[in-house]
């Protein structure tokens, strides 16, 4: 009886960490390219960063840019998120991953190869 009422207990337990969990969903507007931003009081925005960007290694381009400027004028932040038609964007140092949740599994998307250029993974050796 006592194993039954611990397993319920952490059951519980668990399923309430997982609904205070922030569950941010990406837009899904067609061809639209965004920077997410992080507000002060835990909230987030989405600022358009580009439109018409027919694929979503063109929008990485477009954030990749951003973040670079943004850098150059004495930004401290050298890492960035974006989304593109209901996927994140994560811009890392090691390269840049794509993901279709906020908190889910994140794919290779691009890296940068020895010039600084944004390409497929399978382009360098």
């Amino acid at each position: 009886m006592h194993r039954i009422v611990l397993t319920l207990a952490i059951t519980a337990s668990a399923l309430g960490l997982s609904a205070c969990e922030k569950a941010f969903e990406a837009p899904l507007d067609r061809g639209v390219c965004y920077h997410m931003g992080f507000l002060p009081d835990g909230g987030y925005k989405f600022n358009v960063v580009a439109r018409n960007i027919d694929t979503i290694e063109k929008c990485a381009a477009q954030l990749e840019g951003m973040r670079i400027r943004f850098l150059r004028l004495g930004g401290q932040n050298a890492e960035m998120i974006g989304a593109y038609q209901g996927s994140f964007i994560h811009l890392r140092r090691g390269g840049i991953f794509r993901a279709q949740k906020w908190n889910g599994n994140q794919y290779l998307l691009l890296v940068r190869s020895g010039d600084g250029r944004l390409v497929n993974p399978g382009a360098v050796q």
